[in-house]
């Protein structure tokens, strides 16, 4: 007859653990390890010793308010002759003693989340379970060790902002191994409405990459939930911070968490995205910020943005958009739920938009579902589509009630960008979203998606052609030209009027205040002749209503008298910020103290009022961000400056974020600093 083994005390050899399976950039208080992947255990016993073929041992693994082998959130299991990556298992490899080395596996597909683990009559340990992208048999297996070094372990990376004729990368500290995160994100899913409706069954669910990005997808956004972030796109930040001022996802998460689980204000898309991509690496879900431009918001689902002009060429606000950019996040998972062939990076969006099944989310949707236009595959598919893939119509409406369709040649979905592997550089994944233009798999593409508008596109006739085109130097503070060009390339001279406006913009779209208008009631042009009509951009003008995206709005209406035909041009423009330069002074090691200079010029003929540095880093400022108000103003053309002290935790290469905040200017900037051992 098989004999208990009778244990004394355990050693859960968290350092030995949580480093094979990386996670001990967590801490190595305690037990964190990844699912698919045997752990070691050392075991006391209290008297006897352990025999081969006599000793007994039992184990069952539970997780969740509710354990039951049904839902898979519990298991029960005993000693076997080796170990099963394949199931809950478990296996002695020690020799005969009163000290046994006892190594446990969990299932590949066993739910994610805090787990006990009672073995035998007596003994009862926890620990917590995470996703495992390094095992074959998980969902979320990924083969290429540099990309898992991007996507799961890197606490730092860029997201690009700007225009997709000027992407400005901006440094965000994910943060996802700061201190007390992956608790706050496990509480994330247990304050998911599913959860608290059937905890039994969202436990479950939890084994599942799929469910869990869905989850996330809509408890970022606090529309229907206790979720984490408030957006906010218009009016004042009152109560709150505006998005611009966030660097990280860190001081976020702790603020949703210590105060009780309240919304923070305020978030924008790329703070939504990058919160999520937090989330998803803390707990083992590869994944990405990546940037749409000219991005549409199709709220009705036909594939087109519907845009009206005035008769001066002013755009007409609707709730169909198209913004300058929007960032969501791909995940990278199996999908044994759709047909074969489309595992992959998978996006979605938690930015609130348009609900899905009654919930404000979107996602996860494959992005070859997208490319192959598969509208039909969950979840989203034709939101993601339109995102990237809508037809724009342009209507002029005129004060008598007519309306005249306008030709425009602004397309949607381009430069779809986002960090690249190792370097800070962008990398174009365009290609993964959609087929080149106008090739045969497009066309396709566009059929299986019944996408009429695209597949009956006629190529407008090139007598006219109108772009705005800008120079090199517009930075913030100077006055500068940019331009609408008009080429005749008929036979005949044509008489037109051109009417060239700017107005401040938000990047998803909504226009602000006049910067410059110019109306040419008689432009005439010669058989082949290019015009260059010049528009002044003065920062007396532009300054005042610029937002904090430092974007302007440029549109040229051309009228063709004869033909009675409109063309309609249109760009956004994005106004350079000073430079923010980071000087690190003494030698980087761990566990040294360490100074940073910071320094920014005003470039701006005004002075700056309640200036601030803030400085914060994974693995650099302990979790923190720093602050230093200066005490004094800073006046036009004069240099801002200030000095932080910080001890770095971890050796490595890591990422000091550094922000200059003012009534007039906000810089964002960082500095890539390898820290010694």
């Amino acid at each position: 007859m098989a004999e208990a083994l009778n244990i004394d005390r355990w050693n859960l050899e968290c350092e030995f653990n949580n480093t094979d399976h990386r996670t001990d950039l967590n801490g190595v208080d305690r037990l964190i390890v990844r699912r698919g992947q045997p752990f070691t255990i050392s075991l006391y016993l209290h008297s006897g010793s352990y025999h081969p073929g006599v000793s007994a041992l039992d184990f069952v693994a539970e997780t969740g308010p509710q354990p039951s082998e049904q839902h898979g959130t519990r298991a029960s299991f005993g000693l076997s002759a080796n170990i099963d990556t394949s199931r809950w298992s478990a296996v002695i490899t020690s020799p005969p003693g009163d000290m046994v080395t006892l190594s446990v596996c969990s299932a590949p597909d066993a739910p994610i989340g805090r787990y006990t683990l009672t073995l035998g009559q007596s003994a009862r340990i926890e620990f917590v379970l995470l996703f495992n992208p390094w095992c074959p048999a998980d969902a979320v297996y990924m083969e290429n060790e540099k990309s898992l070094e991007e996507y799961v372990l890197s606490q730092d990376g860029i997201i690009f902002r700007g225009s997709y004729k000027y992407p400005i990368p901006t440094p965000w500290n994910f943060g996802q191994f700061e201190s007390g995160i992956l608790d706050i994100c496990l509480k994330i899913l247990d304050m998911n409405p599913k959860c608290l409706r059937n905890p039994g069954k969202d436990c479950s669910g939890r084994r599942n990459p799929i469910y869990v990005s869905r989850v996330l997808s809509a408890m970022v956004n606090c529309n229907d939930d206790k979720g984490v972030l408030y957006g906010k796109w218009s009016g004042g930040y009152e109560g709150g911070v505006s998005p611009m001022f966030w660097s990280g996802s860190v001081e976020i998460l702790r603020n949703w968490d210590t105060q009780a689980c309240q919304p923070v204000r305020y978030g924008q898309c790329w703070v939504f995205a990058a919160v999520a991509c937090s989330i998803s690496r803390a707990l083992g879900i590869p994944c990405r910020v990546v940037t749409n431009y000219l991005s549409a918001h199709d709220t009705n689902s036909n594939l087109t943005i519907e845009r009206y002009i005035d008769e001066n060429g002013a755009l007409i606000q609707s709730r169909e958009m198209i913004w300058n950019y929007h960032c969501w996040i791909e995940s990278w998972m199996t999908r044994p739920d759709l047909k074969p062939g489309f595992n992959g990076w998978q996006a979605s969006d938690p930015t609130p938009q348009e609900k899905s099944e009654g919930v404000y989310c979107c996602g996860p949707v494959p992005l070859r579902a997208i490319k192959e236009g598969e509208l039909t595959f969950k979840y989203d598919a034709p939101f993601v589509f339109a995102e990237v893939n809508a037809d724009v119509n342009t209507v002029q409406k005129k004060k008598d009630g007519t309306t005249s369709k306008v030709r425009t040649t602004r397309e949607v979905g381009q430069k779809i960008s986002t960090k690249s592997v190792g370097r800070d550089g962008r990398e174009d994944i365009t290609h993964l979203y959609k087929y080149p233009e106008g090739s045969d798999e497009e066309r396709e593409a566009f059929k299986k998606a019944n996408h009429q508008n695209k597949l009956l596109q006629q190529q407008w006739n090139e007598g006219l052609h109108l772009v705005i085109k800008v120079g090199s130097d517009m930075r913030k503070g100077c006055d500068f030209d940019v331009f609408a060009v008009v080429t005749n390339n008929t036979q005949s001279q044509k008489m037109c009027r051109l009417m060239f406006r700017s107005c401040a913009s938000s990047y998803h779209g909504t226009l602000g205040g006049d910067c410059g208008f110019k109306d040419l009631l008689n432009v005439v042009l010669s058989p082949g002749e290019e015009r260059r009509v010049p528009l002044r951009l003065n920062y007396s003008k532009y300054g005042g209503e610029l937002t904090a995206d430092n974007l302007i709005f440029l549109s040229a209406l051309l009228f063709d008298y004869e033909t009675r035909e409109v063309m309609l041009a249109m760009r956004n423009i994005v106004l350079e910020d000073p430079e923010i330069k980071v000087r690190i002074l003494g030698e980087p090691k761990e566990n040294r103290k360490l100074a940073a200079e910071i320094t920014v010029n005003n470039p701006l003929p005004e002075t700056l009022e309640n200036c601030c540095f803030s400085i914060e880093g994974a693995n650099l400022t302990a979790g923190h961000v720093i602050s230093e108000r200066l005490n004094s103003s800073v006046g036009a053309g004069e240099a801002a400056k200030t000095k932080f002290y910080f001890t770095p935790t971890h050796y490595g290469l890591r990422k000091l974020m550094v922000s200059f905040d003012s009534n007039k200017l906000c810089v964002k900037g960082y500095k890539n600093v390898i820290i010694g051992k």
